[in-house]
C-alpha cells in the first residue's frame, strides 16, 4: 500500500484511457505495470440523419467524467489525491472521420467506424493502389466526402481519428501512432509512415482540391515515442477539479487495435488476437505480406509498425445481449432478481449442452452492416425451419457461433487461401468470461487452440496504458516485444482451450448454413424498413 501510495504521489504511474464504442475507461498502472485503479462511464453512438455519430459534447463530458471516477478510485482506495502521472496514453475506436477548418472547427459531425457510406470511394481507392481500402478508414471516408461535393471539404485544413482529436486538445499535438494511422491510410512497414506511392497517387486523384492529402494527415510516430506533453488547457480539459498538473509526457496514441494487442502481448509475427465487443476484430501478425488485396481483410499495423491482417466486423454482441436481457425481463417478470454475471453465466453454458451444430437455427446479429457479407444495413435476424431442434441451448449457441460467424468467413480466407500460420491466437473481450463457453466456440471456428490471459478482462485502456508505460520505462535499445515479455507478462498465467474435433464440425456446418443464408439477411434489410 505504502509503495502504491508513494508511486502515487510521485507520478511513477501510467494512465491509459480508452473510447470504447460502449464505454470510456481509464486504467492506472503503478511501476511494475499492475492496474491499481480505474474509471469509467458509458456511453452510445447516435444515428442522425443517417450517420452514427457521438457530439463533442458527448466525448468531453464523456472523458471528465470517466477522469473523475478514476481520481475518486485513487482516493477511496489509497487517500492520495491525483495531481500527476508519470505518462498518458489515449486510445479510441479506429478509423473514422474527424474533419476540422483552420480555426480547429470540426467541419460535419463526427462518423464513426460503424458507418457504411463510402462504398464508391472505397472501391475505386482499392482499385487505385491495388490495396484494400475497408469503407471504415478515414481516407474513404475524405473521398467520399469529395465525390459527393460536400460543401465542407475545401475548407480542411486538418482531419484524424477520435484518438486523434482527444490528443490533439489535450496536448497540442497533431500525431499518431502508427498502428492507428494505419486505418486512416496504408502504412508502408518499411517506413513506418504513410505509404509514399499512395499518397502521390491520391493527391494527383484530388488535384483540383485547394488541398494536399500530405498536409491533411496526422505526423505518424512509433511506440516508444513521445507524443507531446499535457498543456494547462488540456489539464483543465481532462480534470475539471483543477488538481491535474500540466507538464505530463503522452505517448502517441493509438487504435483500440493497437491496445489490444499490447494488453495480450500479441504484437510479434505468427501471433494474434480476437477483440470481441459490440464490434469483433482479429488481428494476425504477418510473417509476410498477403499475396493479394482481399476486401474481407485489412492491412493494417502494430504500435511498431509491423503488419498486421485484420478481419474486422461491425456486429458482435450486441444482438446477443438483447436476448439476454429478454430472459432479464422474464425474471423480472416472474418475480426473480437475477444479477447480470449470474444470468449471462446460466446461458452461456445452458448452450454448451447444445446441438454442436445449432440444431439447424441460424442467426445474424446485424445492428449495422457488414463488408464481408456485403450488407449496408443491418436487420437482427433469428431463423429456423419447421424441423430445426428449438431448444434454450441451441438458440443460444446459436446466438454465441453468430458472434463469431462473419469472423470466421474472413479467418477462413487467411487459413486456408493465405496458408497464414499461428502459434497463438488470444481472446479478450467480455463474451470470454463465462468459463470454456465463447473461449471454446472460438477456436472451433478457427479451428486453432485460444489462450485467455488473467488480465484479458482489463482490456484495451490497460494495453494504452502499457504503450504509456513504454515510452516511460523502457530502457536503452529495449524494443516493445521485450519490454512486453520481460517486465509485463513474464509471470503471466495462460488458460489455453484446443479445438475440439466435434465442435470445429459442428462450428463448419453451421457457418456452411450461415454464409448461405446471407441472402435471407439482405431480404430484411430490403423489405423490413
Amino acid at each position: 500500500m505504502e509503495k502504491i501510495k508513494h508511486a502515487i504521489a510521485s507520478g511513477k504511474t501510467a494512465l491509459g484511457i480508452e473510447l470504447g464504442s460502449t464505454r470510456i475507461k481509464a486504467v492506472l498502472v503503478d511501476e511494475s505495470d499492475t492496474p491499481i485503479a480505474s474509471g469509467s462511464h458509458d456511453w452510445e453512438n447516435r444515428l442522425e440523419n443517417g450517420i452514427w455519430t457521438y457530439s463533442l459534447d458527448d466525448v468531453w463530458t464523456g472523458i471528465q467524467d470517466c477522469y473523475a471516477d478514476l481520481a475518486r478510485d485513487v482516493k477511496e482506495k489509497y487517500g492520495e489525491e491525483l495531481t500527476t502521472v508519470g505518462a498518458v496514453g489515449i486510445s479510441a475506436m479506429m478509423h473514422g472521420y474527424m474533419a476540422f477548418n483552420e480555426a480547429g472547427e470540426l467541419l460535419v459531425p463526427f462518423r464513426t467506424w460503424r458507418n457504411s457510406i463510402t462504398g464508391q470511394a472505397a472501391a475505386e481507392l482499392s482499385e487505385l493502389f491495388n490495396f484494400n481500402i475497408p469503407e471504415r478508414w478515414s481516407i474513404a471516408h475524405l473521398y467520399q466526402a469529395v465525390l459527393n461535393n460536400e460543401p465542407h471539404v475545401p475548407e480542411i485544413k486538418f482531419f484524424t481519428t477520435l484518438a486523434g482529436y482527444v490528443h490533439w486538445k489535450l496536448t497540442g499535438e497533431k500525431v499518431l501512432g502508427v498502428g492507428e494511422a494505419s486505418g486512416m491510410f496504408p502504412i508502408d512497414s518499411e517506413t513506418k509512415n504513410y505509404d509514399a506511392e499512395m499518397v502521390k497517387k491520391f493527391e494527383k486523384l484530388t488535384e483540383d482540391q485547394p488541398w494536399k492529402l500530405s498536409e491533411l494527415l496526422p505526423k505518424v510516430l512509433a511506440a516508444g515515442d513521445e507524443g507531446g506533453k499535457l498543456t494547462a488547457e488540456g489539464a483543465k480539459l481532462l480534470d475539471v477539479s483543477g488538481n491535474l498538473q500540466a507538464g505530463i509526457p503522452f505517448c502517441p496514441p493509438e487504435g483500440d487495435a493497437g491496445t489490444g494487442m499490447a494488453a495480450t502481448n500479441s504484437i510479434t509475427k505468427r501471433t494474434g488476437n480476437v477483440s470481441a465487443g459490440t464490434s469483433v476484430f482479429a488481428m494476425v501478425v504477418l510473417e509476410k505480406p498477403l499475396s493479394k488485396a482481399y476486401p474481407e481483410i485489412d492491412v493494417v499495423t502494430t504500435p511498431v509498425g509491423d503488419s498486421v491482417a485484420m478481419v474486422h466486423v461491425n456486429n458482435c454482441t450486441s444482438d446477443l445481449n438483447a436476448w439476454v436481457e429478454i430472459f432479464r425481463e422474464f425474471a423480472n417478470e416472474i418475480g426473480v432478481n437475477i444479477g447480470s454475471s449470474e444470468l449471462y453465466e446460466t446461458l452461456y453454458k445452458k448452450s454448451l449442452e447444445g446441438d454442436k451444430d445449432c440444431g439447424g437455427l441460424l442467426s445474424y446479429g446485424y445492428f449495422s452492416g457488414e463488408n464481408i457479407t456485403g450488407l449496408t444495413d443491418g436487420r437482427p435476424l433469428f431463423v429456423r425451419t419447421p424441423e430445426s431442434r428449438f431448444t434454450l441451448a441451441n438458440m443460444m449457441r446459436a446466438h454465441l457461433y453468430s458472434a463469431f460467424g462473419t469472423l470466421k468467413l474472413g479467418m477462413d480466407i487467411l487459413m486456408e487461401k493465405e496458408n497464414v500460420k499461428l502459434d497463438k491466437m488470444l481472446g479478450h473481450g467480455g463474451i470470454f468470461k463465462t468459463k470454456d463457453v465463447a473461449q471454446s466456440y472460438l477456436a472451433a471456428a478457427i479451428n486453432t487452440p485460444v489462450s485467455l490471459m488473467e488480465t484479458a478482462g482489463e482490456g484495451g485502456p490497460w494495453g494504452m496504458a502499457l504503450l504509456a508505460s513504454y515510452m516511460l520505462n523502457k530502457e536503452n535499445g529495449e524494443s516493445l516485444t521485450d519490454f512486453l515479455n520481460n517486465k509485463v507478462f513474464a509471470n503471466s498465467e495462460v488458460y489455453t482451450l484446443e479445438p475440439d474435433a466435434a465442435d470445429v464440425a459442428g462450428f463448419n456446418a453451421f457457418a456452411e448454413r450461415y454464409a448461405k443464408g446471407v441472402p435471407i439477411e439482405k431480404a430484411a434489410v430490403e423489405f423490413l424498413k
